[in-house]
Order: structure tokens, then C-alpha cells, then sequence
């Protein structure tokens, strides 16, 4: 598949023009002009660009890339050497972030409502007029459940705040650092709510208002979106993809 091709493909998948968001989405550093192999992962970080080199990948696609607005970086450092990986090894980055939160088949929040088997699925979460989380239906499980079943399908152990109903029927989530919109899932009366980190005011927040609040990993959270895109592109364009999954404790 020719670099341009995927470029556009994904712009209208991911349907980029519809966010507002803190960084530019799509191709950010120029590789090759045919692409063949896909890596996907959550960060542009050194280590997940060396994986690309060492799996033999020519694009990288990513949730996290390195190109942020206001930021100002320079070329020292990190840095400087995720620039010279790229550009030695001729490897296409694309950085994809809200849009791959909210996309409804391969987003963040859609992949982690499915994998904690919530039913019922709808949006939830607004920012500057675009839905980025879902809503689901937990059938009336206990805190005790939902936390093992959290610990078990992102294999990390979560911060669990348990402040809400014995009985868990309306979740909601907004993967990665949404700790703020916690004032969101108050706001929709939900039974618990799921991100990714947490902040010290969470713990008074949840309790007082009587919610269950769920930090289970920014990292951990955001796997699931890289995965299904890669997975997406090699069934529909015959791309061989690989996740490349690097241990993160947040």
C-alpha cells in the first residue's frame, strides 16, 4: 500500500476533521512510500520506535505521538534520538489521539467497554462538542467484580475508589487521563466511572457523591485502540501489523 493511500485511508476512518484535539493527527514524520509492514502502539517512545526497527516495521502508528501543541521541542535528548530512529530507519510515524478515544469500532473506549463485557453501549463524555467515552450496562455486579475483572483483562492491579451502590448497573468510561470528568459521570448519575489516572480530590469526590471511581492505568486503558487499528488495517488491506505492547506502570 502506497504511504499517501493509508494517509487518506486513515483520515477518513479515524475521521480526523471532526476533532478539535491537542496535537496534529495523522502523518507526522515521513518514511517510506510503500508500506507493508505496520507497527501500532500507545507512545512514540524510544523504546516502542527501536521495536518498529527490530520487528522490521516501515510505519509506525501510534496513540501518542511526538508533535504537541505549545510544546517546544528541541533536540537533545529523548527527544532527539525517536527523531534519528525514525529518520535513519525511513519509518513512517502517524500519532492518532482523540480520534482514536472515540472512534465507535476500533477506539479506545470501545475496545475497553468490550473487553469488561459491558452491555448496552452508548456515548458518554463530551469535549468541545465531541462525544470521546461510552456508557455501558454491568448488570448489576458488585465493586469486588468489576475490580477483578479490571485487574484481570488489563493485568494491572487499579486504583478502586469504592464510593458508589452495592449494585453496578451504569458504567462510564473516558480512557487514558480523564480524572477531571469524573464531575461528567456525576453529572449522568452513573453507578462508577473508569479512566485511566487519578488525583488526589478523586478519593472526596466519589466518596461524597457516591460513586465508584476506577483508575486503571493510562497506559493500560489506551492499549486496546493501536491493537484494533492494526488488526483493522491488515484484515482490510492485507498489511501485516504487529501491537507492540512495552510494560508501562501508569
Amino acid at each position: 500500500m502506497k504511504r499517501n493511500d493509508l494517509t487518506r485511508y486513515l483520515a477518513e476512518y479515524l475521521q480526523v476533521d471532526n476533532f478539535s484535539d491537542y496535537c496534529p493527527n495523522g502523518l507526522q514524520v515521513e518514511g517510506r512510500a510503500d508500506v507493508r509492514k505496520i507497527a501500532t502502539g500507545v507512545t512514540a517512545s524510544v523504546a516502542t520506535i527501536q521495536a518498529a526497527v527490530d520487528c522490521g516495521a516501515d510505519t509506525l502508528i501510534v496513540h501518542h505521538g511526538i508533535i504537541w501543541k505549545g510544546a517546544n521541542p528541541t533536540y537533545i535528548g529523548g527527544y532527539r534520538e525517536r527523531v534519528r530512529l525514525l529518520l535513519e530507519h525511513n519509518i513512517n510515524l502517524y500519532g492518532y489521539h482523540l480520534p482514536l478515544d472515540a472512534h465507535g469500532e476500533v477506539g479506545n473506549n470501545v475496545q475497553l467497554a468490550q473487553l469488561l463485557e459491558l452491555k448496552d453501549l452508548g456515548p458518554f463524555g463530551e469535549y468541545k462538542g465531541m462525544t470521546l467515552g461510552i456508557r455501558g450496562d454491568a448488570g448489576g455486579i458488585r465493586i469486588a467484580e468489576l475490580t477483578e475483572r479490571v485487574r484481570i483483562k488489563l493485568q494491572r492491579e487499579p486504583i478502586v475508589i469504592d464510593g458508589g451502590p452495592a449494585r453496578i448497573h451504569s458504567v462510564g468510561m473516558i480512557t487514558g487521563g480523564a480524572q477531571g470528568e469524573l464531575t461528567q459521570a456525576l453529572a449522568a448519575g452513573l453507578d462508577a466511572y473508569i479512566t485511566g489516572e487519578c488525583s488526589e480530590m478523586n478519593t472526596h469526590q466519589a466518596r461524597e457523591e457516591g460513586i465508584h471511581f476506577i483508575a486503571a492505568g493510562h497506559h493500560a486503558t489506551e492499549r486496546g485502540g493501536p491493537r484494533a487499528l492494526g488488526q483493522h488495517l491488515a484484515a482490510k488491506h492485507g498489511l501485516e501489523a504487529e501491537f507492540l505492547d512495552l510494560p508501562n506502570p501508569i
